[in-house]
């Protein structure tokens, strides 16, 4: 378990405070390197273990929680399932080779940010976290499908016509669409955030979904040419 010194050169612009929980040496170092201060991006600590970083969380102030998914004694989904429950509001995001369904639905289900695979190509990457800090969901392009399989496979979703969706729960539903934070809804449509909360959950239950993000996923579905 490693903190990083804090007495880097101040910017104009606040560098988002990064944690790495990950236990291969070679892939902390390697993703250090690229959440450089350039970037806008500051690792303030890294951890090899679920264990460790959980208790690395407590002690250092985090804007943000990289975390892998296959690790041994605590997996990422645990780890993850710790952190949201003393950590709500800190995003955490899944970087992980694993492409399986069962491991992405359980991932966004469990309250992550994002789940991206670390084969994906470094720009990319700092782009999709920059959105996660922006408060938008993001996943990695090719699982888009893998998701929208397993809600289909689960239930049939409702279809919007049939759903009786009020005309603010069809501009909320575009916002989760977008990939939109709550906050960033609230703000779009000028209600308040608790307001917002409300509404999705409506929406959800008249959808027939479990999530936002897979009322996200299927909404870009439907936009798709049949």
């Amino acid at each position: 378990m490693t903190e990083i010194p804090l007495d880097t050169p101040s910017k104009e612009t606040t560098l988002a405070r990064v944690l790495i929980i990950d236990d291969h040496p070679l892939f902390r170092k390697g993703a250090r390197l690229l959440l450089e201060p350039e970037a806008g991006f500051q690792v303030v600590g890294e951890a090899s273990s679920g264990a460790e970083g959980i208790r690395l969380a407590e002690t250092i102030e985090t804007d943000l929680i990289l975390l892998d998914l296959n690790m041994a004694k605590m997996d990422g989904l645990e780890t993850l399932r710790r952190l949201r429950l003393t950590h709500p509001d800190t995003r955490v995001v899944m970087l992980t080779v694993s492409d399986h369904e069962q491991d992405l639905v359980a991932a966004l289900r469990g309250g992550a940010s994002g789940y991206l695979l670390k084969d994906t190509e470094p720009d990319e990457l700092l782009a999709q976290l920059h959105q996660v800090l922006e408060g938008r969901l993001v996943l990695s392009e090719s699982l888009t499908e893998h998701l929208m399989r397993a809600v289909r496979r689960e239930q049939e979703p409702t279809p919007i016509e049939q759903a009786g969706l009020t005309e603010r729960e069809v501009e909320i539903l575009r916002g989760i669409s977008e990939g939109l934070s709550n906050k960033l809804i609230a703000r779009q449509l000028d209600i308040t955030e608790g307001t917002v909360k409300v509404h999705v959950k409506h929406l959800l239950s008249k959808l027939n979904l479990h999530s936002r993000v897979e009322a996200a996923v299927w909404a870009v579905e439907q936009q798709r040419p049949r």
